[in-house]
């Protein structure tokens, strides 16, 4: 009835990341942090390209579709998540 050496430690969790929908736009959140989000650009005319802009982990891009933009800030973050930093 002892401890098991082989037991894995509990290790806190991360709370899951969800969209927030903010004035002109949504917000990427996990927890208190902000990871990314996606803005309505005000200037798009009519036939260009980039209808939505979004930002995430140090990245800057422009989609046809809300659905297409929150994709990439996702992607973005998933990315940051498991590259090296160069220069730290």
């Amino acid at each position: 009835m002892g401890s098991d050496p082989m037991k894995k430690k509990r290790t806190k969790r991360q709370p899951k990341p969800y969209w927030e929908k903010a004035y002109r736009g949504h917000a990427y959140w996990q927890g208190k942090v902000k990871l990314g989000r996606v803005t309505l650009d005000a200037g798009h005319a009519a036939g260009a390209h980039g209808r939505y802009r979004w930002e995430a982990a140090g990245r800057l891009g422009q989609a046809e579709t809300l659905h297409k933009a929150k994709a990439a800030v996702e992607l973005a973050v998933a990315l940051s998540d498991k590259q090296l930093p160069l220069f730290d």
